[in-house]
C-alpha cells in the first residue's frame, strides 16, 4: 500500500509500508519507535537513526559499503527499525535493495522518501542548528552550538549529516513523542551517540591519518594528473600486493572495516600463515599468476545484460573463467582443512568448466580480433557455415558473371567487376571514362545507375538483380545469424552469473590474504595470538613504516593487563622516540584486527573495540574551530566514546594552551580514567612534556598507571638517543641539546639555558642588553662621593649649578642603566 504524507513547506514523500500503516497513524503512547535515515552514493554509505525510547539520536560515520550492500544490512538487522527515510533519487542497489526488502515477509518497516533537496547539507546543518535541545541552554549562539556538535558529530561525513537533516524533518512533521503537545513544542533530542556495528572496530578519520594507515598523494606522471591520486607510503600501501583490482579493493575494505570477530579474524590468518611457509612457495606463485587474469566480472555481465559485448569482453570473460578453473584445480590440492580452501573447491563448480569449454568451442577469437565483430567458428552452426562457404567461393563466380556482362557492355568500356556491398546487394563496376563528365553521361542503356566513387561508376544489371534474389545478403545473414548465436551464449552464461559472482568473492578474499602473506614473508612479521580478553602483549614490537626508511631501528615491547599498566604515561626528550612509539602500538594493534601478521617478535592482542587519537592538529576553516577547540574534540572523543577494550593514543595533549591549563586538562584527562572502575578502563597510552604532572603528584596513585621514558646518554655536550623504552621519569628535557643538535645559535643555547635555570631556582631574570649590577654600583659611589665632597658652609657654593651640571646627569645615566 502506497500512500502521501501530508507536506506543509514544500515537496512531498512518498511512503511504501505494510497494510494500514501510513503517515498519519500515530504509533501507541507505550511502543518506543526507532526511525532510520540513510543515504547511498558512489558506494559510501552515510546513516542516523532516532529512539524515541530516550529520545536518542544515533550516528555512524560515512563507510564503505559493497554494491549489494551487505552493510546496510546488518545495520537494519541491529537496530531494527520502524521507519526507514531516503532520497527519491537513488542510486539502482539502493532500489533493489528496498524492494528486497519490502518482499521479506518476515519484515517490512515502513519506507519514507523524501526529494532530493531535502538531503542537502547546509539544510541538515540549519536543521541541526534549530533542533530542540533541552540540554543546552535557549541563549546559546549558533556558534556555540557548532562548537558542541563539532565534539560530537564527524563533519567529514556528509552523507551522515545530510541523513540527519532528512531524519530531523520527519521527527517534525510526525512529531515524534510530542503529538499532544503545542505545535511550537519541537521534538526533543536528549543526547547524541556515535553508533558503531557490532563486531566493527571504531576507528575515525583522524585515527587513519596519524597512524599513515592510508596517504593519497598526487601521481607523479604528467598524463595522470587528471587521473586521480597513488598510495603514497602508508600501511595500505606496503602490504597491498594484491593481482587483480578487485582484490586491491576488497583489501581497503578490510582497511576501513577491522573487526572484532574471532572466526573471521582466524579464517584468514589460517590462509596467510599457510602462504608464508617457504614450502608452499610454488603454489603461491601459481595461484597469483592465474589471479592476475581474472578481469571485473560484474561489468562484464552488466555489458552482457545489455547485449553490448565486444570482441575484448569475450577474451576478459574466457580468461577469467579459464583461470578461475585453474585456480580452483590448484587449491583442490591444497589442505581442505583450511575453511577458505574448501569453500573455493566447492564453490567453484563444474559451471565455470561448462562456460570455459563453450566459449573455447563457440567463439573464434583470431577471426573476430581481425574483423572486429563477434565470429564464431565452424561446426557450430551448419548454416551459418554453409553462408560462409558460398561467400568464399563467391569471388570465383563473381568474376565470371563479369566476364559475361562485358561482353554486352560498350566497346568503349575496358573492364568491369562485381562487387558485392552489405545492405545494398551486388553491383557492376566499370572505371570511368573521359567523356562522362556530367551525371546524364553516366547514363548506360540496360544499366541503372546507383552511385559513383573514386572514378568508378556502379550500376544495377538485371543479373546483379537475379544474383541477389538468388544469393541474397550473404553478409548481413551470416551477421545476424552469429548475432543469435552470441545472445544465445549470453544468456547461458547470464543464467550461471550466480557462480561467475561466486568468482569475484573468492578470488579477492584469496588475493588479499596472499597479498598480506607475502608482506609478511618480506618483511619478517609474526601471526598474533587473538583471544577475547582485555590485555595487550608485544614484544620486540616494530614501526611497519618507519623500519622501512631507517637503515637501524631499536624494538619495544608493550603490555597492558587487566589490572596492570593500562594507563602508561611516556616522558623523555623531543625526538626520543615517544611519537613512533605511539603510533607502533597503534598500528600493530590495527594489523591484528584486520587478520594480518604483525611486525613483532610475538604478539598476543585481546579484541579492541576501537582506537581514538589526540596526536594530531587538523586544522579546517570550514568548520570554524580553533587548532586547540579541535584538540578538546578529539580528546572528548576518546573521554565519551572509550570503553575498557578500546585503545586511546594521546600525544602532547594541553600545549596549544597556557601551560597552566593545559597541564590541568591533561591532570584531569587522566585522573578521569584511574578513577573509574577497572573493567572500564581503556588502554591509554600518553607522550608529554609536562614533566610536572609528576613531579607534583597531580594524579591519583594506582597500580592501573605505568611511568615510562625513553633512554638516552649524554656524552659530554652531545645527547645520543638510545630508543629504548624503560620503566622511570625523564628528568630533563633536554632542550638545549637537541636545540643545538637542531642549528641555533651557540649563544642564544646558552642564554636559554642560564634563563632556565634562573627561572627554575627563583631567581630574577637579568636583561642582557642593559649595564650590569657592577657598573650601576660603580655609578650610584661616584654620584654619592660627589654629593659628599661639597662644603655646604661655602657661601660661594652653587647647589642649584651642582644639582643641574654634575648630579642630575650621573642620575640619568644611572636610571637609563636600571
Amino acid at each position: 500500500m502506497a500512500a502521501m504524507e501530508s507536506m506543509s513547506g514544500g515537496g512531498g514523500g512518498l511512503i511504501f509500508g505494510p497494510p494500514g500503516i501510513n503517515g498519519d497513524e500515530e504509533e501507541e503512547e507505550d511502543s518506543p519507535v526507532i526511525l532510520l535515515s540513510l543515504l547511498v552514493q558512489y558506494g559510501q554509505m552515510g546513516l542516523c537513526f532516532f529512539d524515541s525510547k530516550d529520545s536518542s539520536l544515533h550516528f555512524m560515520r560515512d563507510t564503505a559499503d559493497t554494491y549489494e550492500l551487505h552493510l546496510l544490512a546488518r545495520v537494519i538487522q541491529e537496530v531494527n527499525p520502524h521507519v526507514i527515510i531516503t532520497s527519491a533519487k537513488q542510486e539502482r542497489c539502493m532500489t533493489r535493495f528496498l524492494q528486497q526488502l519490502g518482499s521479506n515477509p518476515d519484515y517490512k518497516p515502513e519506507v519514507v522518501t523524501y526529494p532530493y533537496v531535502d538531503f542537502g547539507l547546509e539544510v541538515g546543518k540549519q536543521r541541526l542548528l534549530s533542533a530542540h535541545l533541552p540540554f543546552l541552554p535557549a541563549s546559546t549562539s549558533e556558534r556555540d552550538k557548532m562548537s558542541y556538535f563539532s565534539s560530537c558529530f564527524s563533519f567529514d561525513s556528509p552523507l551522515m549529516l545530510r541523513a540527519v537533516g532528512a531524519l530531523l524533518k520527519c521527527l517534525d512533521r510526525r512529531r515524534v513523542g510530542v503529538e499532544l503537545e503545542d505545535s511550537s513544542v519541537g521534538v526533543p533530542i536528549l543526547q547524541f551517540n556515535a553508533y558503531t556495528l557490532k563486531g566493527v572496530v571504531c576507528i575515525d578519520r583522524d585515527a587513519y591519518s596519524v597512524l599513515q594507515i592510508f596517504k593519497s598523494e598526487l601521481h607523479p606522471s604528467v598524463y595522470k594528473l587528471h587521473s586521480g591520486e597513488k598510495e603514497g607510503l602508508s600501511l595500505y600501501g606496503i602490504l597491498n600486493r594484491c593481482r587483480c583490482k578487485f582484490g586491491s579493493k576488497l583489501l581497503r575494505q578490510w582497511f576501513l572495516r577491522p573487526t572484532q570477530d574471532l572466526a573471521v579474524l582466524h579464517r584468514r590468518q589460517e590462509v596467510i600463515r599457510f602462504f608464508t611457509s617457504p614450502r608452499n612457495s610454488d603454489a603461491l606463485s601459481t595461484l597469483q599468476s592465474s589471479l592476475r587474469n581474472i578481469r571485473n566480472i560484474p561489468t562484464l555481465l552488466h555489458r552482457m545484460s545489455l547485449s553490448h559485448t565486444k570482441v575484448t569482453d569475450w577474451q576478459s570473460l574466457y580468461k577469467t573463467v579459464y583461470n578461475a578453473v585453474c585456480i580452483r584445480d590448484t587449491v583442490r590440492h591444497l589442505p581442505q582443512s583450511i575453511l577458505l580452501f574448501r569453500d573455493i573447491s566447492e564453490g567453484l563448480s563444474d559451471d565455470l568448466h561448462h562456460i570455459a569449454s563453450l566459449i573455447s568451442r563457440v567463439v573464434d577469437f583470431e577471426t573476430s580480433i581481425a574483423e572486429n565483430r563477434f565470429t564464431i567458428k565452424s561446426d557450430v552452426d551448419p548454416a551459418i557455415d554453409e553462408k560462409k562457404r558460398r561467400m568464399m567461393g563467391l569471388s570465383d563466380f563473381l568474376t565470371d558473371v563479369a566476364r559475361r556482362e562485358l561482353e554486352h557492355l560498350d566497346a568503349r568500356i575496358p573492364s568491369c567487376c562485381v562487387i558485392y556491398i552489405p545492405l545494398i546487394g551486388f553491383l557492376l563496376s566499370v572505371p570511368r571514362l573521359p567523356g562522362m563528365v556530367e551525371k546524364e553521361d553516366f547514363e548506360i542503356e540496360g544499366l541503372d545507375f546507383m552511385f559513383l566513387s573514386e572514378d568508378r561508376l556502379h550500376y544495377r544489371s538485371q543479373r546483379t538483380k537475379e544474383l541477389d534474389d538468388l544469393i541474397g545478403d550473404l553478409h548481413c545473414d551470416i551477421r545476424d545469424m552469429e548475432t543469435a548465436v552470441m545472445t544465445q551464449l549470453q544468456n547461458t552464461i547470464l543464467e550461471r552469473s550466480a557462480s561467475l559472482y561466486k568468482v569475484l568473492d573468492l578470488t579477492a578474499e584469496l588475493d588479499c590474504l596472499m597479498a598480506m602473506s607475502s608482506a609478511s614473508q618480506e618483511y619478517g612479521y609474526t601471526s598474533p595470538k587473538l583471544a577475547s580478553h582485555r590485555m595487550i602483549t608485544v614484544t620486540q614490537g616494530r614501526h611497519p613504516l618507519l623500519e622501512l626508511c631507517s637503515p637501524v631501528f631499536v624494538a619495544n615491547s608493550f603490555q597492558s593487563s587487566e589490572s596492570q599498566g593500562r594507563v602508561k604515561i611516556i616522558t623523555g626528550p623531543n625526538s626520543s622516540g615517544k611519537s613512533i612509539y605511539l603510533k607502533q602500538v597503534g598500528l600493530i594493534v590495527f594489523m591484528a584486527l584486520i587478520g594480518s601478521d604483525v611486525p613483532a617478535k610475538e604478539a598476543e592482542i585481546g579484541l579492541v573495540d576501537g582506537i581514538f587519537t589526540r596526536m594530531q592538529s587538523r586544522e579546517s576553516v570550514s568548520v570554524g574551530l580553533s587548532t586547540f577547540m579541535i584538540d578538546l574534540n578529539q580528546m572528548a572523543q576518546a573521554l565519551n566514546s572509550s570503553t575498557g577494550n578500546s585503545l586511546v593514543l594521546i600525544d602532547e595533549f594541553g600545549k596549544g594552551t597556557n601551560t597552566v591549563d593545559g597541564l590541568s586538562l591533561l591532570a584531569a584527562s587522566i585522573s578521569h580514567w584511574l578513577r573509574k572502575p577497572q573493567v572500564d578502563v581503556p588502554h591509554v597510552l600518553l607522550a608529554t612534556n609536562f614533566h610536572s604532572l609528576l613531579q607534583l603528584g597531580l594524579l591519583p596513585s594506582s597500580g592501573l598507571l605505568s611511568l615510562l621514558t625513553l633512554e638516552t646518554a649524554v656524552d659530554g655536550d652531545e645527547l645520543v638517543f638510545l630508543y629504548q623504552l624503560k620503566e622511570g621519569i625523564c628528568q630533563s628535557s633536554y632542550a638545549a641539546n637537541i636545540a643545538t643538535l637542531a642549528g641555533l645559535p651557540t649563544s642564544l643555547v646558552q642564554r636559554g639555558v642560564e634563563v632556565s635555570e634562573l627561572y627554575r631556582t627563583g631567581r630574577i631574570i637579568k636583561r642582557i642588553d642593559k649595564a650590569s649590577s657592577d657598573e650601576q654600583a660603580n655609578s650610584c659611589r661616584s654620584v654619592v662621593e660627589a654629593f659628599l665632597s661639597l662644603d655646604l658652609e661655602d657661601k660661594d657654593l652653587d647647589l642649584q649649578h651642582f644639582m643641574k651640571e654634575e648630579l642630575l646627569p650621573s642620575a640619568g645615566e644611572l636610571l637609563n642603566h636600571s
